[in-house]
């Protein structure tokens, strides 16, 4: 998508995606090893009742599917950053995980007119219609001549 064509309170959005043990694993492996994520004996002996998805992961996958829904062909060029990263509801092997991403706002930029701004809020939502993950994300875009 172009800059041109956010708009206001539209919903984009991208099919279910199933998390697989096996990426869990690896990702928690290689970045985040905490025992919650790379034991199973002793994660379903602990307080989830089982392994859960590192939040970063469940964050790649937002991204991911922010990207495929609207960001890959677009004059998007980077992100200043996130605000109000939230993790919800834990996410576990075999949860089908669906983006719907909110666009709060938009607007160029006050001090350079080929700079566009959108602040929007994606949510992941696992196959029981539960928030498992949420976050406001400002992306930032060329602005391009039409």
């Amino acid at each position: 998508m172009k800059f041109k064509d956010f708009e206001v309170g539209m919903v984009i959005r991208h099919e279910p995606v199933t998390v697989t043990e096996e990426e869990m694993l690896e990702f928690a492996r290689k970045y985040d090893p905490q025992w919650f994520h790379v034991d199973a004996k002793r994660a379903e002996e602990g307080r989830w009742g089982g392994l859960i998805a590192s939040g970063w992961l469940t964050g790649g996958i937002a991204m991911r599917m922010a990207v495929d829904a609207a960001l890959s062909d677009s004059d998007s060029f980077g992100s200043p950053g996130l605000e109000r990263l939230r993790w919800v509801k834990p996410v576990r092997a075999g949860d089908r995980l669906r983006l719907e991403a909110t666009v709060d706002s938009k607007r160029v930029s006050s001090s350079r007119s080929d700079l566009g701004i959108v602040r929007w809020t994606w949510r992941l939502l696992n196959q029981a219609d539960e928030l498992v993950f949420e976050t406001e994300a400002t992306n930032l875009f060329e602005i391009v001549p039409s």
